[in-house]
């Protein structure tokens, strides 16, 4: 425990974690809101997250809550599951936080196999294309809050739903029958007498449930831009940009008080003591968060079996947002963070947050970043960043429910354009093709699609296409020469003229795996008919698998069917065992024709190769 809590830095650690509360603050609220789940649960993440995650994880400078990529997946989630629970998010809660609870209980996991170490190995473009989508979801999704455009508050746009949400309240009762048992010929008057218990308040609630379902997500703003932009609501619209405003122009001004709590506090005051009829935040539950045992209680695992590839996406996300974070604190600290603990801290961090309503969280580049330049040294300011915000809950919680939504739309809106990849975009014209393909792939995929769609497509074309270029430059580099050549190899034993039609090397380079077996393969055709005896030189094969093994045995089988004599010079250990395990070696090719040296190789065929022109 000495190790954990060292308070030789502690006045540091204290301005730190207090700077880095600050910023976190109207960061939390609006990730918060963005969510779906209201400014509360982006608090309690920013709390629970930060507090623990600084506690047990691996990175002493770490400050952890809600991130924009974080939320961004967070925000599909709920949204769907709030779909299948009539739009009722008391309903679908608890479902919602045991799909944030499973990816927290992930990322442990993921720290116990040790996976941290390996997180570093995801390409580059993938985690470009995928960050700039992070950038262009939230950007668009605050457009409509931002002119104070809310679709379910559109009476026009929400009857137009009406007859579809009549049709979803018939299914669902006829699916409620089916599974009485009671949905058959002989009970249909009780169907229709339930049908007959239709209220227009039911229907009205489903109607909105659908429009605002309809203009979700970056599709969903655009569908419905243009109704939004013929009833702009210029107040809400003033806020907004005052916000962006301040946010920006602050910065010019000092960096020393963050510029988003300058512009939450100053837009804020005006819209309270002017008294303008503004929309504010849900309001934010005053006192101590409470515990949702309704995720262990009510726990179905058939409805959320959907979502546990979201969970995953959701702990694998914030692993790699979180050690990119380390990443940067190492730079910052001259440390070196430890991956695998940062990703029980994160999963411990993320799982108790759910189970007291808080979304997700993970590193945070900006906070951590703050807190360092602050003087934070040690975890202790990592968690007094939670502590702070916790306080922060229980004294101003009545005030914080005041704020404008559109003062916080505007703050994501700063977020969204922030945390887009600009160095990758700009660095487009000078990239690869492939590379360019990947990250645009994920980028449009991630902004109009899916994001773990987006993500498992990019993963899938960076491995094909790594595997296609490991394959060319095997075979780029593999040759077959007559052993006359010059620089077929590199002994200084010289042999006879006349054998040089009958003796071949055939060398390959870079490692032999599916990807390169094929062409390896037709390499082996252009060996002369002449040829009495190839040399396989192998020391430059660094790795081979199955399909190389497979690969060399249809080799040597062609080879011998020519009564080809075959030699192997500077054969690597992996690729010794793995042709002895089939027993090509010794069975077809004998200890006494591996050879360590070209110079012993030709030292035999010197001796045991007769010219037969």
């Amino acid at each position: 425990m000495k190790k954990i809590f060292v308070f030789k830095n502690f006045k540091g650690d204290l301005l730190g974690g207090i700077t880095a509360g600050i910023v976190a603050l109207p960061l939390a609220l609006a990730f918060g809101v963005s969510s779906g789940l209201g400014p509360s649960a982006g608090l309690y993440g920013a709390i629970f997250v930060g507090f623990f995650a600084a506690l047990f994880g691996g990175t002493n400078t770490q400050i952890s809550g809600p991130t924009a990529p974080m939320t961004a997946v967070s925000m599909v989630i709920i949204a769907g599951i709030i779909g299948l629970n009539e739009g009722d998010i008391s309903k679908a809660l608890p479902a919602i936080l045991t799909v944030f609870l499973l990816a927290g209980i992930f990322q442990i996991v993921l720290g116990l196999l040790r996976v941290g170490t390996y997180i570093k190995y995801i390409p580059t473009p993938v985690v470009s294309g995928f960050m700039s989508a992070i950038g262009v979801i939230i950007l668009v999704t605050q457009i409509l809050p931002s002119i104070g455009y809310y679709a379910d508050e559109d009476q026009e746009f929400v009857h137009g739903f009406k007859p579809f949400a009549e049709e979803v309240i018939l299914e669902k009762i006829l699916i409620k029958e089916a599974n009485e048992g009671i949905l058959v010929v002989e009970h249909l008057e009780i169907t229709a007498a339930r049908a007959s218990l239709i209220t227009e308040e039911e229907i009205l609630l489903e109607s909105k449930t659908l429009a605002n379902n309809e203009a979700s997500g970056v599709l969903g703003t655009i569908k419905v831009l243009p109704r939004a932009l013929k009833s702009i609501n210029w107040l809400e619209l003033m806020l907004a940009l005052g916000t962006i405003i301040i946010i920006y122009g602050f910065k010019k001004i000092t960096t020393v008080i963050p510029s988003t709590l300058v512009a939450l506090v100053v837009m804020s005051g005006i819209a309270i003591g002017m008294d303008l009829a503004y929309i504010p935040i849900e309001k934010i539950p005053s006192g101590l968060p409470t515990f949702n045992g309704e995720i262990f209680t009510n726990m179905d695992l058939s409805s959320i079996a959907p979502y546990i590839s979201s969970a995953l996406t959701l702990a694998f996300l914030g692993a790699i947002d979180s050690l990119l974070t380390s990443v940067v604190a190492d730079n910052m600290t001259k440390t070196k963070h430890k991956p695998n603990r940062e990703l029980i801290g994160q999963g411990i961090g993320n799982t108790i947050g759910a189970m007291f309503g808080g979304i997700p969280g993970a590193g945070a580049t900006i906070r951590t970043v703050v807190n360092i330049k602050a003087g934070g040294v040690t975890r202790i300011s990592g968690m007094i960043a939670g502590l702070f915000l916790f306080a922060i809950l229980l004294t101003i919680a009545p005030f914080a429910s005041k704020i404008p939504a559109a003062v916080l739309a505007g703050i994501l809106i700063t977020v969204g354009i922030g945390v887009m990849d600009y160095k990758g975009l700009r660095a487009i014209p000078k990239m690869p093709r492939t590379e360019v393909l990947i990250m645009l792939t994920v980028l449009i995929v991630a902004s109009f699609y899916d994001l773990i769609t987006a993500v498992v497509l990019g993963l899938v074309m960076a491995s094909l296409i790594f595997m296609k270029k490991m394959g060319d430059v095997t075979v780029q580099g593999s040759w077959v020469k007559s052993v006359g050549d010059d620089n077929a190899h590199e002994s200084t034993i010289e042999l006879s003229k006349k054998l040089e039609e009958e003796v071949f090397i055939k060398r390959m380079n870079g490692p032999l795996f599916f990807g390169s077996t094929s062409d390896i393969q037709e390499l082996t055709k252009s060996i002369p008919l002449t040829a009495t005896t190839v040399v396989l030189h192998m020391s430059n094969v660094s790795y081979m698998d199955q399909s190389g093994v497979y690969a060399m045995e249809e080799i040597i089988s062609e080879l011998e069917t020519k009564a080809v004599k075959i030699l192997i010079v500077g054969i690597p250990d992996q690729l010794r065992q793995m042709l002895e395990k089939v027993e090509l070696i010794p069975k077809c090719i004998p200890h006494n024709l591996i050879f360590d040296s070209m110079d012993d190789c030709m030292k035999w065929i010197i001796e045991n190769v007769e010219d037969i022109a």
